[in-house]
C-alpha cells in the first residue's frame, strides 16, 4: 500500500491479491488512523488503531473486533470511502466526485463519466517513457504554464534545443474540440534540434505537429513524420490548493534504434520540467501578494481560453444545460518565440 493525495484527498492505493488496483480514502471512519499505517492482506484493509477491517474494492467494513455478539451495528452500512481508479500506462487514474454535504459520511462509491485517458499509440512496436514532478503553484497556474507558448526561448535554453537569439514570429491555427481546443497540424517549429533530426525520416513539408488541450487538464501532443511517430500525454494534478505535479508519458516509434532511447528521452524531459519546476517556484514568491495579473493576445489567448473552458464547464454543471462551448470557431494566432 502507498499513500498518495489528490484534491488534497488523502489516499491509500495499492493492488489486490488479484492484481486488480484500489484507492481508498485514507481515514479509518472511526478515529481518523491513517488506514496506510495498517496491513492489508491482500484483499482487506486493517486499520492499525483498532483492527476495523474494509474490503479493498468496495471500502465496506467487513469486521470491528471489538463488537460483542449481541450488539447490532450493521457494519455493511460502514465504508472507509472508496475511489474508482483505472490503470492506463502504468499510470493509476483515481476518479474523485464532487465532495458531500459537510460532516457526511460515506458510501458506495460514484462512478466516472468518462473513462480514464491513455497516450495515443500508432503501431504496435514503440518505445515508452514516463516522468514526473511536482509543482509548487496550484494547479491554475501548472496549466497555463503548461500551455504557454511564448517562455520557451527564456526559460529552456540549450545550445543542443534552442536560444534566445532564435526568436521569430509564428502563426498557428487553433480550433475548438470537446472541452477544449486544438492547435491544428502544422510542420514543427524549425528553430527545434529535434524537428532537424525528423527530417532524417521524412520530408519537412510531411512532418507534421498537433497539440490538444482537454478540461480538466490534459495535453497531448502527435509529430508524425510519415509511418513515424511520437505522441505524449502531460496532465497537470491538482495535490493541494497550492501545490501540483505534472507527469509525461511519451510514446515513438522514432529513433529506436537509438540505445538508452528512453532514458535520453527522459534526460530532456527532466531538464525542462526541472526549468519549469524552478520558474514556478520563483514565480509563487509573486503570487504569495496576489498581485493583479495581466493576460495578453495573442501569447496568452490560450490561457484564456482554459479559464473560459472552465467558467463554462462549471456554468453548465450549475444549471443542468449543454456546456456553451467559448472558442467560436477556428482561428489564427500569432507570437514570437
Amino acid at each position: 500500500m502507498h499513500k498518495a493525495t489528490l484534491l488534497e484527498t488523502p489516499l491509500v492505493i495499492g493492488r489486490d491479491a488479484d492484481g486488480r488496483p484500489f484507492a481508498l480514502q485514507d481515514t479509518c471512519p472511526h478515529r481518523g488512523m491513517p488506514l496506510h499505517c495498517g496491513q492489508f492482506d491482500g484483499r482487506q484493509v486493517e486499520c492499525g488503531y483498532h483492527g476495523w477491517k474494509f474490503d479493498a474494492q468496495t471500502g465496506q467494513c467487513r469486521l470491528i473486533p471489538s463488537l460483542t455478539a449481541d450488539q447490532s451495528l450493521k457494519i455493511d452500512r460502514v465504508f472507509c470511502g472508496n475511489f474508482a481508479c483505472e490503470e492506463r500506462d502504468n499510470f493509476l487514474w483515481v476518479f474523485i466526485p464532487d465532495p458531500g454535504p459537510a460532516g457526511a459520511g460515506f458510501s458506495r462509491r460514484e462512478e466516472p463519466p468518462w473513462p480514464a485517458p491513455q497516450v495515443s499509440k500508432f503501431s504496435d512496436k514503440y518505445k515508452i517513457a514516463y516522468l514526473t514532478a511536482d509543482l509548487p503553484c496550484s494547479v491554475d497556474h501548472g496549466i497555463i504554464g503548461l500551455m504557454d507558448p511564448a517562455h520557451g526561448p527564456f526559460v529552456h535554453q540549450a545550445w543542443w534545443w534552442r536560444t534566445r537569439h532564435s526568436i521569430h514570429e509564428k502563426r498557428k491555427r487553433f480550433e475548438p474540440i470537446p472541452n477544449g481546443f486544438r492547435m491544428s497540424a502544422h510542420t514543427p517549429s524549425s528553430n527545434s534540434a529535434p524537428y532537424k533530426l525528423l527530417r532524417m525520416y521524412a520530408d519537412a513539408e510531411s512532418i507534421t505537429t498537433t497539440i490538444d488541450f482537454v478540461l480538466p487538464n490534459l495535453r497531448m501532443e502527435t509529430i508524425q513524420a510519415g509511418k513515424y511517430w511520437f505522441s505524449s500525454l502531460t496532465t497537470v494534478t491538482p495535490i493541494t490548493r497550492d501545490r501540483c505535479r505534472i507527469d509525461v508519458v511519451a510514446c515513438w516509434n522514432i529513433f529506436r534504434w537509438i540505445p538508452f532511447g528512453p532514458l535520453l528521452l527522459k534526460f530532456v524531459f527532466a531538464k525542462f520540467v526541472e526549468q519549469d519546476r524552478r520558474t514556478m517556484e520563483l514565480q509563487s514568491e509573486g503570487l504569495k501578494h496576489n498581485p493583479h495579473l495581466m493576460l495578453i493576445d495573442d501569447s496568452d489567448r490560450p490561457a484564456k481560453w482554459y479559464f473560459a473552458l472552465k467558467a463554462a464547464h462549471l456554468e453548465a454543471k450549475r444549471s443542468g444545460s449543454e456546456m456553451r462551448h467559448p472558442i467560436a470557431g477556428p482561428t489564427e494566432l500569432k507570437w514570437r518565440s
